[in-house]
Formats: structure tokens, sequence, C-alpha cells
């Protein structure tokens, strides 16, 4: 008798294991047709360009699979990476549900701080929630993108800090004619810019693009997990999108309101160039009122500086002179401090890679030597 009940219990485990796994095939079988059926109608024409940006499109199945792929590249030997993929489809199919009913509640964040080159306060999202984030990035980002201006550099595809200096350099060339006449470069700093985000604008200037309601409650659910009116954390994806789609209202401004024709910014760092510098000193309070009335947001009081091309302009790590780039000299002190530290360390030729890197994009022949010597002599000395 026991027997049997024992050979019942099994057959039961099994049957509702296959049962399990035959929706979850299907699930994924007929998210994925759904897809094609919505990529044919696009290219026919006949789509409304807000669909793509529906709620129910961004939590299904498929795209939470998606979003994984995308979150996992580079961190499968974390442990809580490991943990989460032990269990994934079940885990993921459980997000769904929550997503889909709408008890999807964002977790807390662990928090650390990291010195490079300042202090900064970083929020670490679950797995979990930064699979949702990967997945709203990857939906809304394509939308907003197509609004921004050419010369906003951070966390854009084909941007980044090395084409903000070269551009930049570029720039300098033009206003000064190859280096023939004046160039005065005006550089500003958003004052506390990440704990500064209002929510409600955010969500106002967000609205303006996606009208799905259930979008919005996930924002809000996101946003209000770090704080309830203002502040964004610095560590999740969708901040980085958060604070384009935030500071583009200045990059427009500049553009279309103050008509400025040579202007460059990153995140929360911005440069303009002219041959006048009156104009320039007459632009600071003008922007200054519209980060107060549109943003409220404030410019750094000890970061307003405007300097002639000549002295060096020191943007994003590296000093733009005449003919050449260098790094900082903070940034080099830094560097060998660091790589000294890790010397030992599994991580040392990641970070010595990524420092070679930082320095091909400078005109650093003689630094990139003596680096790769100094590495030579602490390891034949360790």
């Amino acid at each position: 008798m026991g027997i049997s009940k024992l050979y019942a219990v099994c057959v039961c485990v099994c049957v509702n294991i296959f049962t399990r796994f035959i929706w979850q095939t299907l699930f994924i079988c007929i998210h994925m047709e759904n897809s094609k059926i919505f990529e044919k109608a696009e290219e026919m024409g006949s789509l409304d360009k807000v669909a793509r940006f529906d709620y129910s499109n961004l939590i299904s199945i498929e795209s939470l699979f998606q979003a994984w792929n995308g979150f996992k590249v580079g961190k499968r030997r974390r442990k809580d990476v490991q943990i989460f993929e032990k269990n994934l489809e079940d885990n993921l199919f459980n997000l769904f549900e929550n997503l889909k009913t709408k008890t999807y509640m964002h977790a807390y964040y662990m928090a650390f701080n990291i010195y490079d080159p300042k202090f900064r306060n970083i929020h670490k999202a679950t797995v979990e929630d930064r699979i949702v984030h990967h997945a709203i990035v990857s939906a809304i980002e394509p939308l907003f993108d197509k609004s921004f201006i050419y010369d906003s550099y951070s966390c854009r595809v084909n941007k980044g800090t090395h084409r903000a200096v070269k551009r930049l350099n570029v720039f300098i060339r033009k206003v000064s004619n190859n280096y023939k006449g004046e160039c005065y470069c005006l550089k500003l700093d958003i004052r506390k810019f990440f704990a500064s985000v209002d929510h409600n604008i955010l969500l106002s200037l967000i609205r303006k693009k996606i009208y799905d309601k259930d979008l919005i409650w996930l924002l809000e659910n996101i946003l209000k997990s770090f704080s309830e009116e203002k502040s964004i954390p610095i560590g999740n994806l969708t901040s980085q999108i958060f604070a384009n789609i935030y500071m583009n209202e200045l990059d427009q401004f500049m553009k279309h309101k103050l008509r400025v024709k040579y202007y460059v910014r990153y995140a929360d760092d911005f440069v303009v160039l002219s041959r006048d510098k009156d104009y320039l000193e007459n632009l600071i309070p003008r922007i200054e009122e519209f980060l107060k009335n549109g943003l409220e947001l404030s410019l750094h009081p000890n970061k307003i500086k405007i300097r002639k091309y000549t002295q060096g302009i020191d943007f994003l790590g590296y000093v733009i002179l005449p003919h050449y780039i260098l790094p900082r000299t903070r940034t080099r002190k830094r560097m060998f401090k660091k790589l000294q530290t890790k010397i030992n360390s599994d991580t040392f030729n990641q970070s010595l890679q990524s420092y070679l890197g930082f320095l091909g994009h400078a005109n650093s022949f003689k630094l990139t030597q003596q680096l790769k010597n100094q590495v030579w002599l602490w390891k034949d000395g360790s």
C-alpha cells in the first residue's frame, strides 16, 4: 500500500512538471508568433508607432527572456546571478505573472560607495529588478533617442566619452580657425544632478511620448522604489535613460532657444564654445534661469569656468590642447595608484586593458610605455 501511494505521488509530480513545461513552451511560442505578426504589421505600415511601447508587449515572456540575455552579459560569475539562473524559467514566469497582475513591487537596493575619482553613492537593485530595467530600456530608448540632439553623448549607442572629447576637439579647431584665432570655452556642471531630478517633471516628459497607463505605473513604481518625489539612483540602467530624457530639455533650450552652435553635453557636464567671451558670460544667467524654472536644477557655483583653449580644456578625464589631447594629471596619478593595489588581483589584467584603452584615445605614447614598464617592475618585484 505504501509503495502504491508513493507511485501515485510520483506520477502526480511528473504530470505537474510536464504540464507546466508544456504551458511555458506554449507561452513562449505564442509570444514569439505574436512578435513576428507585430513586426510584419509594422513593415506594412499598419501599426501605430506607439503600439510597440504597449505594456503587454514590454512584459511578455519573450521580452523578459531577451532582457535576461542582455542583462547576464559579463555577470555570469556573480553569486546573485547564478542563484537566479538556477531556477531561471520559474523566476521569469513568476516575474511575468507579477507584472501582468500588477502585483510587482520593486525591491530595496544594496548601497555602496565608490571613489572614482570623486565620492559616489551607488545603489544596486536585485537581479529580478534589473531584468525589468533592461526590458524597459530596450523598449523605450529607441523612441526617445530619436528626439535627442546629436551632441548628447552619455549612455547612447555609438556615443560615449571618447566621441564627446573628439567632437569637442573638432569644435575647438573650427571656432579657433585651426588654432589661428580666439576660442573660449564655457564649462558648466549641474549641482547634485541625480539627487535633484524631480519625478513629476520627469513623468510629464515621459507622458509626451508614452500613453500606456500600465507602463507609466511601472515607471512610477521604479522611481518611487528609491524616493517619493526627487532623486534617481546612480547604478540603475533606467536612471541613464531618465537622465537623458530630463536633460534633453536643456539640450533643446540650448540649441533652439539660445541657438548655441558649439555645444557638447555628457550627463550633467556640458561645454559651450565661442570666439566671444562676453557672449559666454551672458549665457550663464539665462541657463541658470531655465534650469531653475524648467527643471528645478541649479549650476554648481564652483564649477562655472571660462577658459581660453590654449590653457587646455579639461573634459571627461582628458585635457584638450592645441594639436593634442592628454590624460588629466589626476587621472594619471589615480591610474598608477589603482593598478599597483591590484597587481595580484584576478581583475588586474582587465583594469590594465581598460586604462590602456583610455590612453589610446590620447596623445600618450610615452605614458603608455611608462605604464607598461612600471607594470613589469611591479610583477618582477612581487
